[in-house]
């Protein structure tokens, strides 16, 4: 395996698992029902993630409002702002801070991750991951059409690292559009498959989707880097 000089790294379900941020803002959204709507606080939230783990991903507030005979549209954009702007009570895997302080020795350090992007300033923050980071580009400042797949967002990163993209590689989850930017770009791709992850059972659409290397902890990512 050639040898990275930069590290780049996903945030969601990479560096702390994505779910706890859902839990975490529909219990704030079960403290505002509480508040304005009159209902039992901790029901709503337990309502709400049992609406999410069964599927109902994209409207989960719309059917929790329909199912309690709450005017949809008069609730529903306060239900998501507060789910957004909340201040996420979230951690990172175990073994990532000191896995990312003895990298931060060998490499430089990057994070690159789509998303609203104040959304994704909150959970970085809430993380405390901010000081063992090189440069961090959340796609969204650059517009959405830079979103991953686009490679903008790391090229962005290199040239905030000081990398060429030989030299760099990506460890995220999401083998339908996280790989395929920087195969494109000759950077190396390392999938991180969190068993309770939201896209642990996806599989790549195309060989040039996938990655080069595939952990299931990303307390592994040093054996596969040649570190161990």
């Amino acid at each position: 395996m050639r040898k990275y000089k930069a590290l780049i790294f996903d945030l969601d379900d990479t560096l702390y698992p994505e779910r706890e941020f859902v839990v975490s803002g529909f219990r704030a959204a079960g403290k505002w029902i509480g508040s304005n709507l009159g209902r039992p606080a901790a029901q709503a939230a337990a309502d709400l993630i049992g609406l999410h783990d069964a599927g109902i991903r994209r409207d989960t507030f719309n059917r929790w409002l329909g199912a309690n005979g709450l005017e949809i549209g008069k609730y529903v954009e306060d239900l998501v702002r507060i789910y957004r702007e909340h201040a996420p009570v979230i951690k990172p895997f175990p073994a990532v801070p000191q896995l990312l302080t003895r990298l931060h020795r060998s490499y430089r350090i990057g994070l690159v991750s789509d998303g609203l992007v104040d959304v994704q300033r909150r959970k970085l923050a809430a993380l405390g991951l901010s000081d063992r980071l090189d440069a961090v580009v959340f796609s969204d400042e650059l517009g959405r059409k830079m979103w991953k797949p686009d490679p903008t967002p790391f090229e962005v990163a290199l040239s905030k690292l000081g990398s060429s993209p030989g030299d760099a590689a990506y460890i995220a989850d999401n083998p339908t559009k996280d790989f395929l930017g920087p195969r494109r770009m000759g950077m190396g791709t390392i999938r991180v498959r969190y068993a309770g992850g939201y896209y642990a059972s996806c599989k790549a659409p195309a060989a040039e989707y996938a990655p080069e290397f595939q952990i299931d902890d990303i307390a592994d990512l040093e054996s596969i880097l040649g570190q161990a």
